[in-house]
């Protein structure tokens, strides 16, 4: 003989239905709001604000090919606030000569002589840069990065740029 079940419960009073699916669904709310704080502290787990989780030190770019194209038509790359979590640094790639796989170079987006408050702005499809004072400037007259900052070709294929050596100042 096949066992009854017993009939749901229901509830009758509206203030009890109308606060049920409220209180679960805050209870759901605040177990996702538990589950993402636990991923941010496992990311951030090691107490460092730079790190290969949260900002990698390789930007790969791409195609040396496509890339030296794209500076031949349209001027240097200019990749705004990379390298740091608080978007601090803005870089500039530069290709110069006939051969894409040589003749990379790799910029700050401020004058080499100014403030790294006084980011650049590109002239599109020009090779010249205007600073936060209005002066006009060549891609070469912009900051050059520190150390441990270079293009990488690897295979004569594959552009990236080396980004160890910028710091989260």
């Amino acid at each position: 003989m096949p066992k009854e079940s017993a009939p749901p419960v229901k509830t009758r009073s509206p203030l009890v239905r109308a606060l049920l699916p409220n209180a679960g669904g805050i209870v759901i709310l605040g177990l996702i709001g538990l589950m993402l704080w636990g991923f941010a502290a496992f990311i951030s787990r090691d107490g460092t604000a730079t790190s290969e989780r949260l900002t990698p030190s390789n930007l790969r770019v791409g195609s040396v090919q496509n890339a030296a194209d794209i500076v031949n038509e349209n001027g240097p790359i200019l990749f705004a606030d990379l390298a740091t979590n608080r978007g601090a640094r803005t870089i500039v790639l530069d290709h110069t000569g006939d051969d894409p796989a040589n003749g990379w170079v790799v910029y700050f987006g401020y004058p080499a002589n100014g403030d790294e408050e006084c980011i650049v702005e590109q002239v599109i499809g020009t090779r010249e840069f205007i600073d936060c004072d209005g002066n006009a400037l060549d891609v070469s007259e912009l900051a050059p990065p520190p150390p441990g900052v270079n293009p990488v070709v690897e295979n004569s294929r594959l552009l990236s740029i080396d980004l160890s050596g910028v710091t989260d100042d």
